[in-house]
Parts: structure tokens; C-alpha cells; sequence
């Protein structure tokens, strides 16, 4: 059975860093489910869905086909045969992402989508639901989170090394906020602290500190399978 690491935590935490450093140490598949969200939301862009109506998003979403495709560190996702890149991570995406994300067909179709990738073998699965909605079973969970400010400045640099900031750090910061906000009042799976998942604050802590954190928090025959 395939093991499922599950991490959890608002924008700007340092979830996909650390997934997947995570997930190259072990040798489980990075799984991103904010992309997944993110596609759907380009989608409805390109195709002139109004993201601010959720029947006409809920209908739209059941014909996003999506295409997955296991590499060495990661699943890959592919939209009519090319990957998203960056036209996922733009400010409009942004701005339009969790409006699409609050709906409940939505969230079901990313759901189900997610845990068939079980399939690829051990995974590591970054979002704001995983622990609570997708993989609430598994022993393995954690909840990354990080001051505002210090989240705001990793997603500002993050924007600025792919060539495509086009916010202040205010900004920035703002549109964190106004996310978690709306992720954690949303009806449908909202962002939450699950009962039982570990915490990890790493506003004071370096990325290494935080990935060591992790893997020795698995469960300890975890630990022994790795070593067989």
C-alpha cells in the first residue's frame, strides 16, 4: 500500500519547497494540489467562465481533463497535452483561484483526482485540505505555517525568480491574507489545524531545520522500511 505524506498550511508557508525536498530525500512523488485548483481556475479564464458564478464553475469543472504522469521526483501534470507552467502562477490566477476553489464540485473533482495518484506509488501532498479532507487517515501529517510577513517576502522572491512580479511586497501580502481569509471560511473543506496533525511554525526556521523536522517525525517503521 502506498504510504501518503500530507501537509497542510496557508500561502506562502513553504509547503512546495519543503514537500519537495521532503519527497527527493525519501524518494515519495511531490504532489502539488494547488495546481490543480490553479488549472481549473485558467481554464475557466480562457474558456470566459465567470469564476464569481459557482453554478457555472461547477458545471465547467466536470470537463477539465486533466493528465498525470509520474517523473523521478514528482507528478506532472499535463492540460491538451502540455504542462501549465507558469501561466498557473499569474496574479489573475491569483486573484481568481480561491473563489473557484470554494466550490464544493470543485474541491470533489481535485479530490478525486488526488487520491488516485496513489496509484504512482509513495506520495507527499501539499494543500490546505490534505490533512483534514483528502488523506485524513494517514499517520503522517503536518501543518507548515509562518508569520504573514515572512510568507508575503518567500512568495514575493518566489514571483521574482520565475519573471513574473508584478506586485509591491504590500501587495503581496495582502492578497495572502484576503486567500487566507477566504480558504478559512470557506463551507466546503476550509483550511484548518486537524486534530492530531503537527505543527510547525517556520517563520525562525531554515528549510533545513523544517525538512529535518518532518522526517523524523514520521512514524518509526516508516523509518525502518526506508532503511530495507
Amino acid at each position: 500500500m502506498s504510504r501518503v505524506i500530507a501537509i497542510d498550511g496557508p500561502s506562502g508557508a513553504g509547503k512546495s519547497s519543503v514537500s519537495r525536498a521532503v519527497g527527493d530525500h525519501l524518494g515519495f512523488l511531490h504532489v502539488d494540489s494547488g495546481a490543480l485548483y490553479r488549472i481549473v481556475t485558467w481554464q475557466c479564464l480562457i474558456n470566459n467562465i465567470d469564476t464569481a458564478n459557482p453554478n457555472q464553475v461547477a458545471e465547467f469543472a466536470q470537463s477539465v481533463e486533466v493528465e498525470f504522469l509520474p517523473d523521478q521526483f514528482s507528478i506532472i501534470y499535463r492540460v491538451n497535452g502540455e504542462e501549465p507552467g507558469n501561466r498557473i502562477r499569474t496574479p489573475a490566477i491569483n486573484a481568481n483561484a480561491s473563489p473557484v476553489a470554494t466550490v464544493k464540485q470543485v474541491r470533489d473533482r481535485v479530490t478525486g483526482w488526488l487520491r488516485s495518484l496513489t496509484k504512482f506509488g509513495d506520495i507527499i501532498v501539499e494543500g490546505r485540505d490534505i490533512t483534514t479532507a483528502v488523506f485524513p487517515d494517514t499517520p503522517a501529517r503536518f501543518y507548515l505555517d509562518a508569520s504573514a510577513e515572512t510568507r508575503a517576502e518567500r512568495r514575493r522572491n518566489e514571483e521574482i525568480a520565475k519573471g513574473i512580479a508584478e506586485q509591491s511586497l504590500d501587495a503581496v501580502r495582502q492578497s495572502l491574507l484576503a486567500r487566507d481569509q477566504i480558504d478559512s471560511t470557506r463551507q466546503h473543506a476550509p483550511l484548518r489545524k486537524a486534530d492530531g496533525v503537527l505543527i510547525i511554525d517556520s517563520t525562525f526556521m531554515s528549510i533545513e531545520d523544517v525538512i529535518h523536522t518532518i522526517i523524523t517525525s514520521l512514524p518509526g517503521k516508516w523509518h525502518k522500511e526506508q532503511r530495507t
